[in-house]
């Protein structure tokens, strides 16, 4: 009896040692990242026709501190969720945010940024005279959102405001300011800023720190941010590596680099050497 409980010892010993190693061996060794490649200053290509941006420096620091192999290759916008649901990459790092509707068909990271979304419109604008502004509203803050929604509507009734479509700042100006607005949809952010150059439209909607980055170009120069920024709510937890719901052992590693990243000022310091502000989450 000893025996036959010795040799069932050693066997269950013997299957979680195979376990352990199995589970070891599921850490990838390199994985395909993808990013938009037309969202500066978060992500481009630049003049060598090289990605580049705050996603590029960050995902190869990651890459680094988890010691992996990492391609990055660019992907439309549209096509990024599903093409990662086929397998075509491993993970989507493109100033996408964690929403709960994205969240029914894929996975997040814990975010690696915060960054209200908020109006750019020419200065001499009803919008524009408003001028920038440093405040944030929290969009579960339904009070302060109305608020906050109420005296930006009479300065855009009748305008045409471009964004970016199958995004949360789409979803945005629809839910908020649909009703005020005439929305026109791009495929990309420098589509809309383009028109918004050219006088096609009178006003955009992104990220903040995707128009003042769009503003600090010279044909801008007749443009600013305008009020105040918004958070949370339809724009979720902050900006997430996205990833397939079954890859735990990936999404365990990204989130401890992430962990790292933030801790050691990383994010901080890559932030605010291409956005020209910190935009780490706060713990």
């Amino acid at each position: 009896m000893k025996i036959s409980r010795l040799a069932a010892v050693a066997a269950a010993l013997s299957m979680f040692g195979f376990m352990h190693t199995a589970l070891a061996e599921d850490a990838p060794k390199a994985i395909t990242i993808a990013t938009e490649g037309a969202y500066a200053p978060w992500n481009f290509t630049n003049a060598d026709g090289k990605l580049d941006g705050l996603e590029i420096e960050l995902a190869n620091n990651l890459c680094e501190r988890m010691k992996v192999k990492c391609t990055i290759i660019a992907q439309d916008w549209d096509g990024l969720i599903p093409s990662l649901k086929v397998g075509k990459f491993d993970v989507i790092m493109a100033s996408m945010f964690i929403t709960p509707k994205r969240l029914e068909t894929i996975d997040f990271t814990q975010p690696y940024a915060i960054d209200p979304g908020g109006f750019a419109a020419a200065k001499d604008s009803d919008l524009g005279k408003v001028g920038a502004s440093a405040e944030k509203f929290k969009l579960d803050d339904e009070a302060a959102t109305k608020a906050a929604v109420d005296k930006l509507k009479p300065l855009l009734k009748g305008k045409v405001v471009g964004v970016q479509a199958a995004t949360a700042m789409l979803e945005f100006v629809k839910k908020y300011f649909g009703d005020t607005v005439e929305i026109r949809e791009y495929k990309t952010t420098e589509q809309h800023d383009l028109d918004l150059a050219a006088g096609r439209i009178d006003a955009i909607f992104a990220q903040k720190t995707a128009l003042a980055a769009t503003l600090a170009k010279p044909e801008f120069a007749g443009f600013t941010v305008a009020g105040p920024g918004f958070v949370g709510g339809l724009f979720g937890a902050g900006t997430g590596a996205g990833l397939r719901k079954e890859d735990t052992k990936l999404k365990q590693m990204l989130n401890d680099a992430i962990s790292a990243a933030i801790a050691d000022g990383t994010i901080k310091s890559i932030s605010e050497k291409w956005v020209k502000t910190d935009v780490t989450p706060v713990k």
